[in-house]
């Protein structure tokens, strides 16, 4: 480690006018603005809310993370028919707040369009807020080039504050792998809602391959800023890709979707009780005695779409009531169970719910 210093402290001296890729503890996310702004409701009883991991508007195109992938770039015409069959789904669906992870913003990856930007533009949501997980202005390895894509938030009405909130990194790796590796987050959002202006949406996506604790250290701190929420008076709803598996889960490893890929398949003996503060203190939209009765409902990821969805990794929390017990909450993974065949869409699937609201 000692031979790396050097070359970590000169990525770190260039970073400002070179590769971007810190971040502050604590700074103002980026707000956009749909181009054509919808009516938004002034008064509802409920709010439909939906979760989504987009995949960069990749579809089911192999990457050369997962198995037998050797893709590292997309086309224009490939990134618009992905997002385009996003947006259908999203259009059909009409959330009011729309957590997204995944996005891709102005990256070689994705042709250079702004995705939050470009699913503003064609869905009746008008407001979003972004923040990056992984931003490098050059990516030094197999043709990445510039690279931004993170987390994003949507909504009908305006955001009037948005913050993004550093996770902790992954100690294991190098100094200089980990100075060009993602940054997770937990992003926040301060929503206008017509009757209460002081609500929040919050979203985050945790660490998926990392060793030892760190997935466990960023589940805390996402634990700790709903908490202080909490603590401040608002009403929130939060959600993300969690990269966990809940309790009750039948399996934790060994899942029919893995093969060798960059990364070892995946295996989450020992996080048995990782996600047991967000449950334990908050309202999950999913019941884990429902999950327990039958884990596949609520599955929400696979990574061979010839196996199904295979295990449960996205979810949704507040600090309010979901409507009608939560028996209006689910993941929509196909016409017979949701409504919606979104097996091709990415390799995640939505996650919605409803929850009532306090006027």
């Amino acid at each position: 480690m000692n031979a790396l210093l050097p070359i970590v402290m000169v990525l770190a001296g260039c970073d400002a006018w070179l590769f971007r890729a810190n971040f502050e503890p604590e700074q103002d996310a980026i707000l956009y603005e749909a181009d054509s702004l919808s009516e938004a409701p002034v008064s509802l009883n409920q709010l439909n809310v939906l979760n989504y991991n987009i995949k960069y508007g990749g579809g089911r195109l192999l990457f050369f993370w997962e198995c037998d992938g050797d893709r590292y770039n997309m086309t224009e015409g490939e990134v618009t028919a992905h997002l385009d069959a996003v947006i259908d789904f999203i259009n059909w669906h009409d959330p009011d707040i729309l957590l997204l992870q995944e996005v891709d913003r102005n990256s070689l990856r994705s042709a250079y369009i702004d995705q939050v930007q470009y699913i503003l533009d064609r869905t009746e949501l008008n407001y979003g807020a972004y923040a990056a997980q992984h931003r490098v202005d050059f990516l030094p390895t197999d043709g990445f080039g510039y690279l931004d894509f993170g987390n994003a938030i949507l909504t009908r009405w305006p955001i009037t504050k948005a913050t993004r909130i550093a996770l902790p990194l992954v100690e294991s790796y190098p100094a200089y792998y980990r100075y060009l590796y993602l940054k997770r987050h937990v992003l926040t959002s301060q929503i206008e809602l017509p009757w209460n202006d002081t609500f929040y949406a919050i979203n985050t996506h945790l660490e998926a391959f990392s060793e030892g604790n760190t997935k466990k250290e960023q589940i805390d701190v996402f634990h700790e800023v709903l908490l202080d929420l909490n603590d401040k008076g608002h009403e929130w709803v939060a959600g993300g890709d969690l990269n966990s598996l809940p309790k009750g889960s039948e399996m934790w490893s060994d899942f029919p979707d893995d093969c060798p890929g960059l990364f070892e398949p995946d295996d989450y003996s020992g996080e048995e009780d990782w996600l047991d503060p967000l449950f334990n203190d908050f309202s999950s939209a999913m019941s884990l005695d429902g999950y327990a009765t039958d884990n596949s409902q609520w599955f929400s990821y696979t990574g061979n779409p010839n196996k199904g969805w295979t295990r449960t990794l996205d979810y949704l929390f507040t600090n309010g009531a979901w409507a009608n017990n939560g028996d209006n909450n689910l993941v929509i993974q196909s016409v017979t169970n949701g409504g919606y065949d979104t097996l091709m869409l990415s390799d995640h699937a939505p996650v919605q719910a409803t929850l009532e609201v306090s006027q």
